[in-house]
């Protein structure tokens, strides 16, 4: 390719995607002194960052990565003492709907008893007693975990984005599709849409679900694949009070952090082979956002890279019916409405926990982070960061 003459200042990282993997990089990057720009491809963040609950749950994750998201928790909270970006920290509860859920809430408690992470056992009376609306015939006990924040995802991403500029001097450049990335000498440099140069040391590649500008070939032979959430939201209720993040007796038998539990393989081999549920990967979250309203979630559906046309651009009525009937059956709503229907679509790694690559010595595509980008994202990116520049 030809490159312009680079007509910026030169920079220590060049980082390709503003959402919640890229922006995090910055951060810790910003942390250690270096000269940090970003380029986001849209006016904003508008991918799988924006479109989730924002549930910050590092008790849904395996051993290996709840530490990473327990770091995130401290991240985000410190961030939040210096500038507003809506961190919360109001708890998660997992509420169990058979006593087989209770048993795996109950192995959960112990092993995380063990590992030092503060979380508590509830009786239904005292789950009842927390949620006012929750259905008694429902819930059989609880975990909670008081450490664990919520976020507004339509607010978090661009108020730290904010932060990042006022207090560290990131170079934030949005509206900057990057089309080319090639290491010259001992820097990289990019070229954006307009045809501008960016030049830095390092180059940090995060770019969620665009495989069309950057690295196409690369990416149609990685092990990645797409999966599509439908999720939903509720008028605003005033007169309705659901703290925190509420996971249902279905997330319990979903989640990563169950598979450790000694009863989880038998539990799971009595379910149905064949539901609706099953699949498209149904489980119920719940996360009421400032404004009163409920977020509700959400589904499942996967297609590798090449394949990605099979995920179709609509909401699926069938799935949002079916995730509205689940979630009915865990609380009682002056009414349902639904005012908001939407679907996220993020990345995951089909061999391994997220998916690293480098071209020499300084270009790292770092993507396909999964379903645990909001929790992990902040306590993952300080170990990039660490070892690029240790």
């Amino acid at each position: 390719m030809t490159l312009h003459t680079p007509n910026v200042a030169n920079y220590d990282l060049l980082i390709v995607g503003g959402g919640i993997l890229g922006t995090f990089h910055a951060y810790h990057a910003l942390r250690k002194g270096l000269k940090v720009v970003l380029l986001e491809k849209d006016g904003l963040p508008r991918g799988a960052t924006v479109r989730n609950f924002g549930q910050v749950v590092p008790s849904g994750m395996n051993a290996k990565w709840q530490p990473l998201g327990r770091k995130s928790l401290e991240i985000y909270q410190s961030i939040q003492r210096q500038f507003d970006i809506s961190a919360r920290k109001n708890g998660s509860l997992y509420l169990a709907s058979d006593e087989d859920e209770m048993t795996l809430l109950e192995e959960m408690f112990s092993i995380h008893q063990e590992r030092g992470y503060p979380c508590a056992l509830w009786t239904a009376t005292h789950c009842l007693h927390h949620l006012a609306a929750l259905r008694d015939d429902y819930c059989v006990g609880g975990l909670y975990y008081p450490e664990e924040i919520t976020l507004e995802p339509t607010l978090a991403i661009h108020r730290v984005l904010h932060h990042l500029q006022s207090r560290y001097g990131l170079h934030y450049r949005p509206n900057t599709p990057v089309l080319h990335l090639d290491t010259i000498g001992n820097n990289i440099v990019a070229e954006d849409i307009t045809g501008t140069s960016w030049k830095a040391s390092q180059a940090i590649v995060c770019t969620g679900a665009d495989f069309n500008h950057l690295f196409p070939h690369l990416f149609a032979e990685a092990p990645l694949e797409l999966c599509k959430l439908h999720m939903m939201q509720t008028r605003s209720y005033h007169d309705v009070f659901l703290p925190g993040s509420i996971l249902s007796g279905l997330t319990i038998r979903r989640y990563e952090s169950f598979h450790e539990c000694p009863s989880y393989a038998s539990i799971k081999s009595k379910e149905a082979d064949h539901s609706l549920l099953k699949e498209f990967g149904i489980h119920i979250l719940f996360k009421q956002a400032l404004d009163g309203s409920l977020i509700i979630g959400d589904s499942h559906e996967y297609a590798p890279i090449a394949e990605r046309h099979l995920l179709d651009y609509q909401i699926d009525n069938q799935i949002q019916n079916a995730i509205l009937q689940e979630a009915q059956k865990l609380f009682q709503l002056p009414d349902w409405t639904i005012e908001r229907q939407w679907y996220g679509i993020y990345t995951q790694c089909t061999e391994g926990d997220i998916f690293e690559t480098s071209l020499g010595d300084r270009i790292h595509i770092i993507t396909g982070i999964g379903g645990k980008g909001m929790t992990a994202s902040p306590g993952y990116s300080e170990q990039t960061i660490e070892r690029l520049w240790n």
